[in-house]
């Protein structure tokens, strides 16, 4: 019964991200997982309870994984499967961890807020340990009062709310005393916290391009020809329709764009932005001084010189490198040898204004993309390639993950992707702009440069820290203690 209940709990959690999108169910999600650790006396069933729960969410919200390691990766659906099962073992080890530790903080009177940090300590920790994706968190975007923790505590401050919640609808199966659900009296007081702001109008205007260019497309000479001038015809069919925009920018693409070698490519590129009246950020194939391929993005000045480079910092598992042991799996990417990472965050110059790019995979990151704003960007941009997803709904996970980085430093971010989803985001992490998925496009959306930084800003992931802290404190007062062999 513990077994099922567990699994059931991850079941609830998969309902909650995008593709089914249950967000509602967020509150509660983390509950059947909660009561199945504190009825279950012995930690090592407690521990295989929650590994088996934690391969299940794995495999339920990351299900795309399989198809990129079948198709793009080439490994067939068997190798794929079999790749996919690894890494879904591999990830439910920490929330075995959390169900371990759970079950005697769930017998004692500070249960709700103790499950709710032990939560946020272990969901922290996804990054650090090799894959980050979904937080529970991420769930609220949508629900405006706990959203206003979000530039106070980052998203692990919704983490511990549907955690909080969901710890305390487990005491009252579990029969605990009334008083242990005091705790959750603390939660109305969100409404004294600032609202996030409301709308507001978009003063500037940058012209998005959205390509669908194929990811299995042979890239001949001819080919890449054909694909340049089709881009650059997105490109300057919005940018002279109307002023010239602030800014044009292209997505990361599977297109071989090599910036360093490639004189003829720097020329064209230098064309475009002239053309465009405006300076133009892409995506490009760097090179580092060892050779190895960068992931970068150029911002082009219209008078041709190229502005700045940064190069991405967090590379993607499988699909930029192949994490050790699995040295089995192929890469996704058609580059020779593992990308290379970069090395520091670069706060562009626009004018007398300043911008952050971040690629990708490096959105799941809150810790790393606050440190653009921090550094002085006024407007975020994030260039993806989603292509690889195929239509699945990792492309409304990823966007999801966005939106919530945008509220938590009250920044636009501008979302430029090969084939979806491409947006304007607003400092609410409210959508004010798309482009349909799976055609080629180009729009012009509006935003703005704003300077005002917000506390999780400033002061970064203090509050998964402190949870973190607290969650190993009484997780060490509860050892051994009274009840700690009593089913509830």
């Amino acid at each position: 019964m513990n077994l099922l209940l567990a699994i059931g709990g991850a079941a609830l959690l998969v309902l909650v991200a995008p593709r089914f999108h249950l967000a509602w169910l967020a509150p509660v999600a983390l509950a059947p997982l909660l009561v199945a650790a504190a009825r279950e006396p012995r930690a090592a069933r407690r521990f295989l309870s929650g590994w088996a729960a934690g391969a299940v969410y794995w495999c339920g919200v990351c299900y795309w994984i399989q198809f990129v390691l079948a198709f793009h990766g080439g490994m067939g659906n068997l190798a794929g499967c079999a790749v996919f099962a690894l890494f879904c073992a591999a990830k439910g080890l920490q929330m075995a961890v959390f169900a371990t530790l759970a079950g005697p903080l769930m017998r004692r009177a500070w249960a709700v807020p103790a499950a709710a940090a032990l939560w946020v300590g272990v969901e922290a920790t996804h990054g650090p340990l090799g894959f980050a994706w979904l937080a529970l968190g991420n769930a609220g975007i949508d629900m405006s009062l706990p959203m206003r923790l979000a530039p106070w505590t980052g998203v692990y401050g919704l983490s511990f709310v549907f955690a909080a919640t969901s710890a305390a609808l487990a005491a009252v199966v579990l029969g605990r005393p009334r008083r242990e659900l005091a705790w959750i009296a603390v939660l109305p007081l969100l409404i004294l916290l600032p609202p996030l702001p409301e709308a507001q109008p978009a003063r500037e205007t940058a012209v998005v391009v959205q390509p669908n260019i194929a990811e299995t497309a042979a890239w001949t000479p001819e080919e890449a020809a054909r694909t340049e001038r089709r881009v650059a015809a997105l490109t300057l069919r919005a940018a002279l329709d109307g002023a010239a925009p602030a800014i044009v920018v292209w997505p990361e693409v599977p297109a071989p764009f090599y910036w360093d070698e490639d004189a003829r490519f720097r020329a064209w590129a230098a064309e475009v932005a002239a053309t465009a009246r405006a300076p133009l950020l892409l995506g490009v194939v760097g090179r580092a001084p060892s050779g190895a391929p960068l992931n970068s993005a150029v911002l082009v000045e219209p008078s041709g010189r190229a502005a700045s480079r940064y190069d991405k910092v967090n590379l993607v598992p499988f699909g930029e490198f192949v994490p050790w042991p699995l040295g089995i799996a192929k890469k996704i990417s058609t580059e020779t040898g593992d990308f290379e990472a970069g090395r520091a965050v670069v706060v562009s110059t626009l004018g007398d204004r300043k911008l952050g790019t971040f690629i990708c995979y490096e959105s799941v990151f809150p810790h790393y993309v606050r440190r653009f704003v921090a550094g002085g960007a006024e407007v975020l941009f994030n260039l993806s390639n989603d292509g690889y997803f195929g239509r699945s709904a990792a492309r409304e996970q990823h966007l999801e993950i966005a939106r919530m980085r945008a509220a938590e430093n009250r920044r636009w971010i501008l979302r430029a992707t090969n084939d979806g989803l491409t947006a304007a985001i607003d400092p609410a992490g409210e959508v004010r702009g798309t482009l349909p998925p799976y055609q080629a496009g180009a729009a012009r959306m509006g935003f703005a440069f704003l300077s005002e930084q917000t506390f999780y800003t400033r002061r970064g992931d203090w509050f998964a820290v402190a949870c973190g802290a607290l969650a190993a404190a009484l997780a060490a007062l509860s050892r051994g203690g009274s009840g700690a062999r009593r089913r509830p």
